[in-house]
């Protein structure tokens, strides 16, 4: 008995190594980061669904109680508003209310955002 207690002390000993730098070689389990355009516009209308008809409409092409219609908006018209709550330099506002608010938590997602809204399946 003390032997087998012996043996399994020495091979767990020997494999720890092994096993770490087995290990090193794997990919954390993350989740991977939206690169196709379906994957973007599927995370931006996630995001869209969940924060942003508060005042938009859930049909992006459709005014909201507080907010116009967003379907088409560039990606300079969407960092513009979502981080600083300002339009792009020359652009026009379909409305004239300074209602919204900046929303710089989105700051990685402002492309997820853009695919979503310029989507051709937007609520098709």
């Amino acid at each position: 008995m003390r032997f087998l207690k012996s043996f399994f002390k020495i091979l767990g000993v020997a494999t720890l190594p092994i096993l770490l730098l087995s290990s090193c070689n794997k990919k954390a389990d993350t989740p991977a980061e939206p690169n196709k355009p379906q994957d973007l516009a599927t995370r931006g209308k996630q995001i869209y669904q969940s924060t942003c008809i508060a005042c938009h409409n859930s049909d992006p092409k459709k005014s909201g109680s507080l907010g116009p219609e967003v379907y088409g908006s560039s990606l300079e018209l969407i960092t513009a508003r979502v981080m600083r709550a300002e339009y792009p330099a020359g652009y026009k506002p379909k409305r004239s209310t300074k209602v919204m608010a900046a929303l710089p938590q989105f700051k990685n997602d402002l492309s997820a955002l853009a695919a979503y809204l310029n989507s051709p399946s937007v609520n098709n």
